[in-house]
């Protein structure tokens, strides 16, 4: 078949001549998006948008009547770009790359971007992943509904897969049975009115930990941040999700509840093992053993824990009135019903019970840290805080609600400013379905884990302007307001996005304006601070702070600012209730 034949065109992928030429059969198109969109199939080129012609001599076909009058080979360009492998530097035997990506993953992996692109390969001791820094790239993998990824942990490559489990919403393969019927579950006990519902909680919480405070103020002693706030947020999601008290506030010396010291080691030891090849999971000693061995220990723990868990009812209740009746999640999750009376099985219990726990006190605890960090990192935030608080009306007697926090601007610009710069996620992992190309002409095998990595999304310097300065103002601006939506994506996004995300933010949004209310948080820090490397999520490790109890607050801004006070916001919750 000749390749002036009307109708049939010979095309190759400009950067792999040799094994993309083909003669294709194009018809007449209708015009030049037919054509891409007919050639993105042939090729399996994810945006059919980015597809430009060209001739073998570089001369560019700007239209369809120059395609169909071509008598040559015609190049197809992505987004301007060859088709080409991603790269990732010198390879060492056995080890890859590993050495250039650890102990400092953070700044390698940002400096790797710089180097070799939107799309990057690492080899960790044989563990292959592809990351990505791209927005347009990271939406496309998250979507997981148009065949072309999706997650599946069970996948040795993948980096949850130490901590695997396909009766857990959160670490479970999304084409597995159990997480249709998880997703079913879970979600209406997270909503925003389930979550307010266990605001009393987080309130009750923070009081708690008050006398605590006051007693290292009044012996005028630093503490490290995270310590501190791994406690507080564990003592609020065991009684969000066990109904328990976990003692952390008893004393300045109390330690940590055991469920807590296990989830901390189980994630110690994932990273540990993910973070180097296949071959090292497969160890019959050292951290692949041990990780194995807390997995039971953990499920064991969280059995007993279970079984004494109070309740707020023997019957059973509906999916959306039993997330709002329930003491706390395990009460929830054993009294729903489904549309048809059914309810989830107790091994589902079990294992969401632990994922929940698991996933909700590593990146809590870590954002509140960090966000003490900023407050005491970055001059002016902490006075601008307070200062939101006295003007919306809060005092010593307050209890927060989520209609008050909500509606301050500089609380929600300020979390989401910490969020951009120091996310406790690094990543969320999804698996490639097919061979595709994807935006900038990069190849992607089938079966390959692509890496969103969040830090470098969040400074990509295409989508934010000053990428590395903290300022909680940009989120005013248009720039930010019009970005790409998934240039900014803390919680992930799609259809395995985090579900616990509601609960997180009102969280944060009750702890951190309570703790910057009743104390001034100084900085003692010695050092630059440092982060975890060899933890699941990233976690500052040197952060020390006095908390000065406050004796003395600033006058409210005069109300032509248009400030509301908690009064001004009640009376309009109680309105907005009775409609």
């Amino acid at each position: 078949m000749g390749i002036q034949q009307f109708g049939v065109k010979v095309f190759y992928l400009l950067g792999d001549e040799a094994a993309s030429k083909r003669e294709i059969e194009i018809g007449v198109p209708r015009d030049l998006e037919d054509l891409r969109d007919g050639l993105a199939q042939e090729y399996t080129i994810v945006k059919p948008e980015g597809i430009a012609f060209q001739t073998p001599v570089h001369v560019p076909l700007h239209t369809l009547e120059d395609v169909l009058a071509c008598s040559t080979h015609i190049a197809i360009t992505i987004d301007g770009c060859p088709v080409r492998d991603p790269r990732s530097g010198p390879m060492l035997p056995l080890v890859g790359n590993y050495y250039e990506l650890y102990p400092d993953h953070l700044g390698n992996h940002q400096r790797l971007f710089k180097k070799y692109g939107r799309v990057i390969k690492t080899n960790a001791m044989g563990r292959i992943n592809y990351l990505t820094d791209d927005p347009e790239i990271t939406e496309i993998a998250y979507k997981e509904n148009h065949g072309l990824f999706t997650k599946q942990t069970s996948d040795s490559n993948h980096p949850l897969y130490g901590i695997r489990d396909n009766t857990a919403l959160f670490t479970c393969d999304t084409n597995c049975d159990s997480f249709k019927l998880t997703h079913k579950f879970i979600p209406p006990s997270m909503s925003p009115k389930a979550v307010k519902h266990y605001t009393p909680i987080m309130q009750e919480t923070v009081n708690k930990a008050f006398p605590v405070f006051d007693q290292l103020d009044k012996a005028g002693l630093a503490f490290n941040v995270y310590q501190y706030m791994v406690k507080l947020s564990g003592q609020t999601l065991c009684r969000f999700v066990l109904g328990i008290d976990a003692h952390h506030f008893d004393s300045v010396s109390s330690g940590l509840h055991p469920i807590m010291i296990l989830l901390t080691r189980i994630l110690e030891l994932n990273k540990a093992v993910q973070t180097r090849g296949d071959w090292y999971g497969k160890l019959p000693f050292g951290p692949p053993k041990q990780l194995q061995h807390t997995r039971l220990e953990i499920a064991s723990v969280v059995d007993d824990l279970i079984d004494t868990c109070p309740r707020g009812g023997m019957e059973d209740l509906p999916l959306n009135e039993a997330a709002l009746n329930a003491s706390c999640l395990v009460d929830y999750l054993t009294r729903a019903t489904d549309d048809k009376g059914d309810k989830l099985p107790y091994d589902l219990v079990l294992t969401n019970t632990l994922s929940i726990l698991g996933a909700g006190f590593t990146t809590i605890s870590a954002l509140l840290a960090w966000l003490l960090y900023c407050l005491v990192t970055y001059e002016g935030n902490q006075d601008r805080l307070l200062q939101e608080l006295v003007d919306y009306g809060v005092n010593e007697k307050t209890d927060l609600y989520p209609e008050l926090v909500d509606s301050m601007p500089f609380l929600d610009s300020f979390i989401k400013e910490v969020m951009r710069l120091h996310s406790p996620a690094f990543q969320a992992g999804r698996n490639s379905l097919k061979d595709m190309i994807l935006p900038g002409g990069y190849r992607l095998p089938k079966g390959a884990i692509l890496i969103p990595n969040f830090p470098a999304i969040h400074t990509n310097n295409a989508h934010w302007s000053s990428p590395h300065r903290f300022n909680p103002d940009r989120w005013n601006t248009d720039e930010v307001k019009s970005r790409h939506k998934a240039a900014y994506l803390p919680f992930a996004m799609g259809p395995r996005g985090c579900i616990g995300y509601n609960y997180a933010l009102q969280q944060i949004k009750i702890l951190l304006p309570s703790l910057v209310y009743r104390y001034h948080w100084e900085n003692v820090s010695p050092d630059a601070v440092e982060y975890d490397p060899e933890f699941q999520v990233i976690r500052p490790l040197n952060v020390y702070a006095r908390a000065i109890k406050r004796t003395a607050w600033p006058q409210p801004t005069p109300k032509n600012t248009g400030s509301e006070t908690a009064a001004d916001i009640q009376i309009d919750a109680a309105a907005v209730a009775g409609q």
